[in-house]
């Protein structure tokens, strides 16, 4: 059976698309296989997942913070928010729709990230439903925020199941043509939060996919899709994650998007797996998408060159290659290229995002 509480995460915040105040509420999902879930308004945020190991000992598996100071600090990056209008890079801030040249904002140098300076993941989301199993959250975006055209109505459904299941849901509808591609952000660490680098190079990893999308020194994608046989991004087979950050040497880490292989007719497929075998616990992800970002948090603190570790919930220290993400997506850019997947949302048409993820031990 599914529980679900709900409390007060804080008070007194500042919507920054209505700049009035007011509350950040806190839900929590829970099941009799000791598995919890914890979901805050702000940025429709993902702020804990509590799973067991093979002895039957909880630890926290998700990055975040413990206050709301932690989520609108400039150094909190996206962990565990659903960001858009448009997730990952647009080039230059600039595409052309419908014949018209569109300009967006354009928060890293020249390009725009995850949606701009104030995303979805700033937004103080409403609450639309408290489910048996889960909680449903609304956000409306304005017409020409960021620059995007048309008003866009999202919605995010996030339930889970006596199994072990989190099912997250991302849906929108537009008033005008516009990009839409949403994800969630989650930074996943299977030995626990706070076990950095150590313990995710214990991580094995494998990713259906065919190829990546190749990118030039900015993470732009060129528009060429390369096949992944045999190179380092051949991740089909489960492998060890540190070995392979080590190949990678000296680039950062991964921070690619991988090509996901769907077996016609199925609308969702399995996109990845991975597993930290010291603690047994394990990690499925399936989704709708036909691409998902792996990124192993190359850009969090260095502390080989001093940097001093991001603060994190518990008391915790966040650093380069503590976690993992794996953001189910359209392609990146998808906007400047006509051979990727299309991103554009028409009035009448209808935005769905489906993504699982199914948490396990080894008996």
């Amino acid at each position: 059976m599914v529980h679900v509480t709900e409390d007060v995460f804080a008070e007194a915040a500042v919507n920054p698309f209505t700049k009035e105040t007011g509350t950040i509420r806190r839900f929590t999902l829970s099941n009799d296989e000791q598995m919890s879930v914890q979901i805050l308004t702000l940025g429709a945020t993902i702020s804990s997942i509590k799973v067991p190991d093979s002895q039957g000992q909880l630890e926290d598996v998700t990055l975040g913070f413990d206050d709301l100071a932690g989520y609108e600090s400039e150094q909190n990056p996206y962990m565990g928010a659903t960001v858009g209008r448009v997730c990952n890079r647009i080039a230059n801030g600039r595409f052309v729709l419908d014949g018209k040249t569109i300009e967006v904002s354009r928060n890293r140098g020249q390009l725009q990230l995850h949606g701009g300076f104030v995303g979805f993941n700033k937004a103080h989301w409403q609450v639309l439903e408290v489910l048996p199993n889960g909680v449903s959250l609304t956000h409306t975006n304005p017409d020409g925020h960021e620059g995007y055209p048309g008003e866009v109505t999202a919605t995010v459904r996030f339930t889970l199941t006596e199994d072990n299941c989190l099912h997250v849901c991302m849906d929108a509808v537009s008033s005008k043509a516009t990009p839409v591609n949403l994800t969630n952000h989650s930074y996943f660490n299977l030995a626990g939060h706070k076990a950095g680098q150590a313990g995710l190079y214990e991580h094995t990893i494998a990713i259906n996919a065919y190829g990546i999308t190749e990118t030039d020194a900015d993470s732009i994608p060129t528009g060429k899709i390369l096949p992944v046989d045999g190179g380092k991004f051949d991740l089909r087979i489960a492998s060890n994650l540190g070995e392979r950050l080590r190949q990678l040497e000296p680039a950062r880490g991964y921070d690619d998007n991988f090509c996901v292989k769907f077996t016609p007719p199925a609308s969702i497929t399995n996109i990845a797996r991975v597993a930290h075998p010291p603690s047994g616990r394990w990690l499925e992800i399936a989704s709708n998408q036909p691409g998902v970002q792996f990124y192993t948090s190359n850009f969090l603190p260095n502390q080989a060159q001093r940097e001093s570790p991001l603060p994190g919930k518990a008391g915790a220290a966040y650093a380069k290659h503590g976690a993992f993400c794996l953001e189910t997506q359209k392609f990146p850019d998808s906007v400047n290229h006509d051979n990727f997947p299309t991103t554009i949302l028409r009035p009448g048409e209808k935005y769905h995002h489906e993504v699982i993820y199914k948490f396990g031990k080894q008996r």
